[in-house]
């Protein structure tokens, strides 16, 4: 049985209840003192004889109480140490101020493994012994375990270790606590840092059949487990499908990370996709690095605008799409992770191919699966869904009430080319929250072209041109026509077109005939 004992502190009180058991013949196999109680742990201490133990300890000057307990403070604290520690994922070491292993969690042991254990633990091992390397034992020793992260191999797999000393007094360094995190984990912690989630297919705007057909062809390869290149122009939301169909797939929950292949020269691109081993390079992180691949190991990387890759990369990231293996940027470890690849562009990469700028193996790697994005002028039913949810997203950023589209603001984004795709609506959208403070946007406020100039080959969508519109009324009839001509084959008679418009059948019907545009039957 286990009991606590309160007591009033005094000199000579813990000696003098120790010696009522001895006086029992009760063997005591734990003391623990805790003022104001002592915890004391007697297995032949029965129930029948706790009441006559009690009123002898009450005896003992300063015992105030006698009471059962089911565990000692102590034991208790070991537990849940050893449940915590049971419960990390990441591999956890404690050491002695020389380096030896102490304690250890069960995901150290998992990583070591039982054939190099022999049986034994990692209790006993010096840091030098499993890792490899000398002299980063030496380091934490001579520093008092204050060392900057580094890499070290474990087992033959990399891991970022993170040093903390464990000092019994302020001024003396009794060991460090060594917390070593893999690739994957880091790529887990990245992601959630980024909180990118826009959720899965049903959080893609659009419910034009280009839209529908394209997030109904999207469901069914995201589950096949193969490389998947994404094509459309720029500002389509490709990386938008890419996570959407890493949230179909089988590696739903695993890490997702993306690197824009044009916006990094050929030497940090391979760093970041691949990593680099220590001192590849001058300025390079102490211990190496991981790349992309290590971090996203069993979930997904999405690499846009791959068109834009050297042929030197284009050679090592064949390479990894044969067979999973890589090496780092300087290192001689050959490395294997699994890992699915997304790639976009809006390149035409078949013409590359032909010209002999991009390599056509791995174009027929990247190509197993393919998706092409419509552009925002081939799916003109979205574009006022999409403008009403960005004045609501905009609205809320800037801290203003809601405003709302007038009939003329939605006629000219709706005749707007919009060469920037969906990118280029947010924009103008932003801006012209931004940029006013009523109830209502017009179309002055949109700030976009709306003549036919502007979708003119090599005229700009946003403005570009506007000098050749002419008088206030030719640039207005210019509109009027181009307004017309885009929605009179989805709206073929003057009373839909009037309807879509929200205007007087008579007046849409005299602008048909005005601008020779053939009318339906009204």
């Amino acid at each position: 049985m286990r009991i606590a004992i309160s007591f009033t502190d005094r000199v000579g009180i813990a000696h003098e209840v120790l010696a009522v058991l001895a006086a029992r013949r009760l063997n005591v196999v734990a003391v623990e003192v805790d003022p104001p109680d002592i915890f004391i742990d007697a297995p032949e201490l029965a129930g029948e004889a706790l009441d006559g133990l009690r009123q002898a300890l009450l005896e003992v000057e300063g015992v105030e109480g006698v009471a059962p307990v089911d565990m000692l403070p102590g034991m208790r604290r070991r537990l849940h140490l050893a449940a915590v520690l049971a419960a990390m994922p990441d591999p956890v070491l404690a050491v002695d101020a020389e380096g030896t292993v102490i304690l250890a969690n069960a995901a150290a042991d998992d990583i070591v493994g039982e054939a190099a254990l022999s049986g034994g633990g990692l209790a006993g091992r010096g840091i030098a012994e499993l890792t490899g390397d000398g002299d980063f034992q030496r380091e934490m020793v001579a520093n008092g375990f204050q060392v900057p992260a580094r890499e070290v191999m474990l087992r033959g797999q990399p891991f970022q270790v993170d040093v903390r000393p464990i000092a019994d007094q302020p001024s003396r360094v009794a060991g460090g606590v060594l917390t070593l995190h893999a690739p994957s984990r880091i790529g887990e912690r990245l992601q959630a840092l980024r909180n990118f989630d826009e959720g899965g297919f049903d959080a893609i705007l659009g419910d034009s059949p280009a839209m529908t057909g394209l997030k109904a062809r999207a469901a069914r390869l995201a589950a096949v487990e193969a490389p998947l290149l994404i094509l459309g122009e720029t500002g389509t939301g490709k990386e938008l499908i890419a996570h959407a169909c890493h949230r179909a797939s089988s590696r739903m929950g695993r890490t997702f990370l993306a690197l824009n292949c044009a916006a990094l020269p050929e030497n940090l691109a391979e760093s970041e996709l691949f990593g680099y081993a220590p001192g590849s390079f001058t300025g390079a992180q102490r211990g190496g690095k991981p790349g992309l691949l290590e971090l996203a190991h069993q979930g997904t990387v999405f690499l846009d605008e791959v068109g834009e890759l050297s042929p030197y990369l284009q050679a090592k990231l064949l390479r990894f799409l044969n067979d999973g293996s890589f090496r780092r940027v300087g290192g001689d470890h050959e490395m294997k992770v699994d890992v699915r690849i997304i790639s976009a562009t809006h390149r035409k990469l078949d013409q590359m191919v032909a010209e002999g700028g991009f390599r056509e193996d791995l174009y027929y790697r990247l190509n197993v699966l393919a998706l092409q994005v419509p552009p925002l002028r081939e799916r003109g039913d979205d574009i006022l869904l999409l403008a009403r949810h960005f004045i609501l997203r905009a609205c809320a950023q800037v801290q203003r009430r809601p405003c709302r589209l007038t009939a003329g603001a939605a006629a000219a984004l709706l005749a707007n080319p919009w060469r920037g795709n969906v990118r280029q609506l947010e924009s103008v959208i932003f801006r012209a929250v931004t940029m006013t403070d009523g109830p209502w946007l017009d179309a002055p406020d949109l700030e976009i072209a709306t003549s036919r100039m502007a979708a003119e080959p090599g005229r700009g969508g946003d403005g570009a041109g506007d000098e050749g519109a002419g008088s206030w009324e030719e640039a207005v009839a210019e509109f009027e026509r181009a307004l017309l001509d885009r929605l009179f084959p989805r709206f073929p008679s003057s009373r839909k077109l009037a309807a879509r418009l929200k205007t007087s059948h008579t007046m849409v019907a005299n602008k048909l005939r005005k601008y020779g545009i053939p009318q339906g039957r009204g």
